[in-house]
Order: C-alpha cells, then structure tokens, then sequence
C-alpha cells in the first residue's frame, strides 16, 4: 500500500480539493483520498511518497499520439522542400516510415514512454506507421510500454499508398494485435482498428477493416486534416469524408476522429449521432498549416472532444496552452477556450479513455486506476479545485512532474526514473536514430 501525502490534491470529482491531501494506493487502484491527517491515522503502515507541498493530480492522457516520429527530431531530409501539407506528407513522414526498422519502432517507443513518465502523461493512445516492416511491429511498441509500465493502446495505420501487399499487412497486423490486446487482463494493453485517412484508403479497405475487427474494437483515424483530403472525397466519393465514414460504418462510439478541421455542420452532427470522439491536436494543426479546427463549436452542440499531440510533444499542458491561444486568436475572441480545452483534456481525454479501459480513468476517487502524478507547484495566489485550471494553465508545464505513477507501479520518483537507465536508452536511440538517417537519406 502507497500513502502520497503533503500535498494540495486535485481528484477531478467535481472541484474536489484538499488542502492538505493524500491519496491511498492499494494494489493497481486508489482505495481511499482525503485529508492528509486523516489517511495518515487510518493507514500509518503504508509506503509514504512525499509531495513536498506539490500538487497530487490524476495520471494525464494523450488521446493521439505518433511515437514512430519521435527519430524525426533534427533531421535533414536531402531535397525536402514542402509547399503544403501533401508535401509534408509525401516528402517526410512516407519517406521516413518506409524506412523504420523494428529497432527504429522499439527504441522509439522506449523514448516517448520515458518521455511521457517525465511528463506526467500515463495513457497514451498512438497510431503507428513502419511499411518497411508491418508484421509483429506494434509488438515492439507494447514491449517499451509494458517495461515502462505506461497504459497504452496501439494500432497500425493501414493505407493503400504503398501497395496491396502492405495494405493486407496492415490490416492483419491490426486484426492481430486486436486479439493480442483482448486477451491481455492486465487493463494496460488495447488494440484498435487504425486507418491513415479517407484519400489513401479506398471502400474495399474500409470494408475489410470492419470484417477484420474495426467494428468492435473502434477505429483511430485521421478525418479531414488538410483540404486536400476533403477535395479527394468529394471528387472519389461524391461525399464528404464525414459522410463516407458514416455510410462505411466507421463511426461510433469506439472511434476516434482524429482532426476533423475540415468538416461542416452537417458532418458535426453524424458524429454526435454516432457518439463518435473528435480528438483536437492543435500545434500540429497550426504546424502543418492545414487551418483551425471548429472546436469550439462542436462543443456547443455536445460533442465528446479530447485533446492530443500528433506526435508534436509528449507534454499535454504545454498542448493546453496552445489549445487555450489557438482559439483565442482564431476566432478573434478572448473569451473562448477559457472553459473547453481544459475540458477536453481533464474531461474529454478521461471520459474518451474509459470507453476502453475498464476502471475509471483521468480522476482520485476509490476504485480508479492508481494513475497519479505530482507536480512541483506551490501557488502565489489562492488555489482551490474551482480555479485549478488556470493555475495549470499558468504555472505548470510537463517536466514540473517530479513524480508519476501508474496502475500503482511508481514509474518516477523525485525525478529520478525508476523503471530504466535514461543514459542507456538514450545513447541506444541515438545510434538507432543515425541508421534511420541514414535510410531516408539514402
């Protein structure tokens, strides 16, 4: 049993708040929150984790990420010269994803899990992509997960742009790692159903992900991120990529609709009809340039929104900020995102979560996960569960994570990572990282 005390707790039932708080961990779940003395006199004989006057928080979650990015980082493509998004697409990350190897894929992993513990983040939903070596390649993402103890669901992102033989590979390597993942009772592991985006897969693809399992475990899938997918549509399809995913029988409550920046109204409400999440990643979308997405509106009509990264950084409140700014500036109204991003990632993200997961996710109260972290923040003006928000938004950014732990398994501690030597891992990745360059580069 673990008592993390000395500290201001934030359970995210309603605006809880302690003072001086305490969360008592049993086993893989929270038994009991409450005030500091009182868990002290009921459980004296439990390990005692520190806060130092900190903030005790929930575990945060990435509700879209791409860890077979993480080796892009100060790369050089020879001859990359990008004019939009499709340049992006086709000038890096193909090239770079027809190149990674199973080593690329597993130190990667290892890297964005380590990097995740040391900001907090202790659920991570990510969409993978490696053509040059498909089968058995979302294994060596679930083995840094496992070791790392970070709670993880995966999927591979099937596309038609490399071929069939690939095409079949991704959707086999889904449908296999689905099964893996269901037969996993350690709660850590899902599978889901992953899809690139409506322009690289074509209505045979779509029908054959559904018959392989993209029904029932949910499909995790870009929609109308650039212009140009929504162009493709319209002129493939005669609809909308919205449209298309509903008549195909992608949406639903176990799907994620990654983006979603370029839809309107009408496709805004088949996603509230379906129960289908949008998941808003909004330093990509400001990155690549394809636009702003209408979040603010969706949840005025009561769409379930969460919050990701894209793959741009393991940190969810620095995703806050920019999320809070974005918004703000697009709309040309200060007034806007003050309540709904935060919403989307303490809200949003957990309530997204616990349609895979089978304990609570994203909240302290007994019978949750033990998915907590402490934050090293003492506040200069008065803090309380009504007002949390904006201290967060103000005064923390992920490496303010002094401690993570996750499923009850202490992942960090002080700062000090327990669960691998960061030295290692990261001479390791960067001698990966020089094969992969030298691949693209090639």
């Amino acid at each position: 049993m673990i008592r993390i005390t000395n500290g201001r707790l934030l359970t995210r039932v309603g605006t809880e708040f302690y003072e001086d708080g305490a969360v008592v961990i049993d086993g893989r779940t929270i038994r009991e929150v409450g005030d500091a003395a009182i868990m002290a006199a009921k459980y004296p004989d439990a390990e005692v984790i520190d806060a130092h006057g900190g903030v005790i928080m929930p575990g945060l979650i990435n509700m879209h990420n791409h860890i077979y990015s993480a080796f892009a980082r100060g790369l050089s493509i020879r001859g990359y010269a990008p004019k939009d998004f499709m340049d992006i697409l086709e000038g890096q990350w193909w090239k770079i994803d027809r190149c990674l190897t199973k080593e690329n894929d597993r130190l990667s992993a290892y890297a964005v899990y380590l990097d995740c513990i040391k900001n907090g983040v202790t659920t991570v939903f990510d969409h993978h992509a490696s053509f040059f070596d498909i089968p058995d390649s979302l294994d060596e993402l679930a083995e840094a997960a496992t070791a790392l103890g970070v709670r993880t669901s995966l999927c591979y992102e099937v596309s038609d742009r490399d071929g069939e033989e690939k095409r079949v590979q991704s959707i086999r390597e889904n449908e296999r790692f689905i099964k893996r993942a269901a037969k996993d009772d350690s709660d850590m592991l899902k599978g889901m159903m992953g899809l690139h985006a409506s322009f690289t897969c074509s209505d045979k693809t779509l029908e054959e992900c559904l018959a392989a399992g993209g029904r029932e475990a949910g499909f995790h899938v870009h929609c109308a991120e650039g212009p140009a997918d929504v162009k493709h549509s319209l002129h493939t399809y005669g609809k909308r990529i919205i449209e298309r995913f509903y008549d195909a029988g992608v949406l639903g409550p176990k799907s994620l609709a990654i983006h979603c920046v370029h839809i309107n109204k009408a496709e805004m409400e088949l996603l509230l009809a379906t129960d289908t999440a949008v998941v808003h990643n909004p330093e990509s979308n400001m990155g690549n340039a394809v636009g702003c997405g209408a979040v603010i509106q969706m949840k005025k009509l009561g769409l379930l929104l969460g919050l990701g990264t894209d793959g741009y950084t393991n940190d969810m409140l620095e995703s806050y900020k920019v999320g809070n700014i974005l918004h703000k500036h697009h709309l040309c109204d200060p007034t806007v995102a003050w309540s709904e991003i935060p919403e989307m990632l303490f809200c949003g993200n957990a309530a997204i979560a616990n349609r895979y997961f089978h304990a609570p996710l994203g909240v302290l109260k007994p019978g949750a996960y033990a998915d907590v972290i402490v934050v090293d923040y003492d506040p200069l003006t008065p803090m309380d569960g009504t007002n949390a928000n904006s201290h967060i938004l103000f005064g923390m950014q992920g490496r303010s994570v002094i401690t993570t732990v996750c499923n009850g398994r202490v992942l960090m501690r002080d700062r000090n990572v327990l669960v691998c030597d960061e030295q290692e891992l990261m001479a390791k990745c960067r001698e990966s990282a020089k094969k992969l360059w030298s691949a693209v580069n090639a």
